[in-house]
């Protein structure tokens, strides 16, 4: 197992067939992952990456997708976020996935990348989150930690947003609960049933956020099987018809929760000055 940067601005994890590219100027993303040849994720070589937009994964801090119209109340106080996702009309993904992150150690099993987020326009309270990627011979974990550095308590929700390679027999097998259907602003507005998603991903059409998830997802295509667990009981699956890839994302919360009646009970969690909240995300592959 070894461990190196290989440009000013990218590091390496390698462990048997497995290696991660990570790009922490670049929104503390991965870059790429790879066995061997295969890419278990979306990405590219770490030197060829403008943008975190097209990377394998970033990570979602201090909210998942969609914050509806770029403000909302909290605390009896308004405020508002900024554009960060061409014209779209919502904030997306919160702010880690587009600042620069610190190496902070690193190691041959693992890397630690850290973000420290000062009251802005596009988010209004200062925070900290770190991010610890271990690699194995079999698996990916990443653990994220955010602490609430401001003097108040703040809404904060986290996750992870991997892109999968579609391929031509990509499948989906996950066990949930509950679909959320958008409206036409692409907000989440009713709950429905759904005992799960088993199916060919060609077949799918999905943007929306599921609840109630057990078990591991299991995603599989002609070249390799793997499985996503998490700490995390939502996903957001955004399976787009015209595209080359599709998105399994564990999320702490419903998207926009922050604007619904009971943010709390919708999975966001409100973190007391000085406290911190975390979650965890493992991929386990195997190879066909």
């Amino acid at each position: 197992m070894t461990a190196h940067a290989s440009t000013a601005h990218s590091f390496e994890l390698h462990a048997g067939a497995l290696r991660l590219a990570l790009r922490p100027d670049l929104g503390g993303c991965i870059a790429g992952f790879w066995h061997r040849e295969t890419p278990i994720l979306r990405g590219a070589e770490p030197v060829a990456l403008a943008s975190s937009r097209q990377a394998g994964s970033y990570p979602l801090v201090p909210y998942s997708n969609r914050l509806g119209y770029m403000r909302f109340r909290w605390k009896g106080h308004d405020h508002s976020t900024q554009p960060n996702f061409g014209d779209h009309p919502h904030s997306l993904h919160g702010v880690g996935w587009q600042r620069p992150w610190e190496i902070v150690s690193s190691s041959a099993l693992e890397v630690v990348l850290r973000y420290r987020h000062r009251p802005d326009a596009e988010w209004p309270f200062a925070f900290e989150a770190t991010q610890y990627f271990t690699l194995s011979p079999q698996a990916l974990h990443i653990e994220m930690v955010v602490t609430n550095q401001a003097d108040i308590a703040q809404p904060i929700g986290l996750g992870w947003h991997p892109y999968f390679p579609k391929r031509a027999r990509s499948r989906l097998h996950i066990e949930l609960s509950d679909r959320w259907d958008n409206d036409a602003a692409q907000l989440p507005v009713r709950k429905v049933a759904q005992p799960g998603i088993d199916s060919d991903v060609s077949h799918l059409d999905f943007d929306n956020c599921f609840e109630g998830w057990r078990g591991a997802a299991r995603i599989r295509d002609e070249r390799f099987s793997l499985q996503l667990t998490s700490s995390l009981d939502r996903l957001v699956v955004y399976t787009p018809q015209d595209k080359d890839f599709y998105c399994v994302e564990p999320v702490s919360h419903v998207s926009n929760a922050i604007h619904m009646a009971d943010p709390l009970a919708h999975g966001l969690r409100s973190v007391a000055p000085g406290e911190s909240t975390s979650a965890w995300m493992q991929l386990d592959v195997t190879v066909v």
